[in-house]
């Protein structure tokens, strides 16, 4: 029988168009959540009777993943694929897994009345790996990939259109941890962590969780967030991966926590299904992956985390060289660059938000520019009018300011370019 909870993709009239990910369910109860468990234990080839688009699936194993630190200039890819395919990840949140969490999610979201077999079987296998992972100096997501996209070249630029995202559980966890998070020092209102803590003893960590049930209400799917006196906020779903990316160019081990020029943690809640991200290719094979998988978050993600809860993921990855008319802005291109059905949207990114909101006011005045024809101080009077700046986040060490453009304002003639047109 099927279940009344499970959760339907409508394909768009084209794949490369915008699509649409509803939430058609009749009963918002975990028991009845259809868990999406890893497909397999490999990466490779898959038909269109296993995923509803084809193409090739990627799993979070040992083998696929890095904890904490995005792929470099020694990648290790796990799939090469052509230009073009569609690629699923089964990315997995770190929530549940972390050492102030103790590092086993059956007995962490068992608390909250979760069945071990409502727990993911990936999430199980990482959290009693023997993976590496330093709770203090790495970043706390689980990166899945590299995926080498074959013919990719350093200076060519990745585009990552986003085809679908699927919850793989029904539920999820926002964090704020003692030192982070936009109020360091006043959240969490608790006492300072123990230097004896472990995931033996996590609660000396002495960090704040919330768990957070997904619920269908109305034939909408929302967050809930209970208060301890009993007021309840319900919000709606908007599932993106906080992180994208392409390998690092460096030998250092690139920590997963700041985003940059090759993306990653990027935070952008606009990325959701029906988005493209454009990523300036650092290494030949530009080496894309996948991470830190959200259910909701609000701009500034202000605790630390959003709804982190593990995602199916997928994508259709396409490399754009030096002349494409695809490519949204001049190369080289300093930072990523995304737009949606509504938006253009460049990027802008410091360690020093101030900076970072120059960054995205030079990104936006450039791509009116270069692509949109708009003499540069027409430009600057028009982002002043009418273009919102959104602060992505400010918790990942990097800062994001996001131009947001509305295509409605622009007429597309022969002098405009459209992103991602072909």
């Amino acid at each position: 029988m099927k279940s009344r909870f499970a959760l339907r993709i409508f394909k768009p009239a084209s794949i490369l168009g915008a699509a649409v990910l509803a939430f058609s369910v009749s009963l918002a109860q975990a028991a009845e959540f259809k868990i999406l468990q890893p497909l397999s234990d490999k990466p490779g080839a898959v038909k269109k009777n296993v995923l509803q688009w084809g193409g090739y699936y990627v799993p979070s194993t040992p083998d696929t993943v890095r904890w904490g630190h995005l792929p470099n200039a020694d990648p290790r890819p796990v799939l090469a694929v052509p230009s073009g395919s569609i690629v699923t990840f089964d990315t997995v949140s770190h929530e549940g897994i972390l050492e102030d969490q103790g590092k086993d999610p059956v007995k962490y979201f068992g608390q909250f009345g979760i069945k071990p077999e409502q727990v993911l079987d990936d999430a199980k296998a990482l959290a009693a790996s023997s993976l590496e992972h330093d709770f203090i100096k790495d970043g706390p997501h689980i990166v899945t990939g590299p995926v080498e996209i074959e013919g990719a070249k350093a200076g060519d630029v990745l585009k990552v259109e986003i085809i679908a995202l699927q919850p793989r559980v029904p539920y999820g966890v926002i964090s704020n941890r003692h030192g982070k998070g936009a109020l360091p020092g006043e959240f969490p209102e608790s006492e300072k962590p123990d230097a004896a803590a472990n995931a033996a003893h996590p609660e000396l960590y002495r960090n704040v969780s919330t768990y957070v049930p997904i619920r269908e209400l109305g034939g909408k799917w929302y967050g809930v967030i209970k208060g301890k006196n009993g007021v309840e906020a319900r919000f709606s779903l908007q599932p993106f991966n906080g992180t994208m990316g392409v390998a690092v160019n460096t030998k250092d081990r690139a920590n997963s926590i700041p985003p940059g020029e090759y993306a990653g943690n990027l935070d952008i809640n606009e990325l959701t299904v029906g988005a493209t991200l454009y990523i300036p290719i650092q290494i030949d094979g530009g080496m894309f992956y996948a991470a830190d998988p959200h259910f909701a978050q609000g701009d500034g993600e202000v605790a630390l985390t959003a709804v982190e809860g593990s995602l199916r993921s997928t994508f259709r990855l396409t490399v754009l060289k030096p002349g494409d008319p695809a490519l949204p802005m001049p190369l080289p291109m300093k930072n990523p660059f995304a737009e949606n059905k509504k938006y253009w949207i460049p990027i802008g990114l410091n360690t020093d938000l101030n900076e970072a909101m120059k960054d995205a006011t030079r990104q936006t005045i450039l791509f009116l520019n270069h692509t949109l024809g708009m003499d540069r101080a027409s430009a600057m009077a028009y982002a002043s009018a009418a273009v919102d700046f959104q602060v992505s986040q400010v918790v990942d060490r990097v800062k994001g300011v996001n131009g947001m453009i509305r295509k409605q304002h622009f007429a597309v003639g022969p002098h405009v370019k459209k992103p991602g047109a072909k």
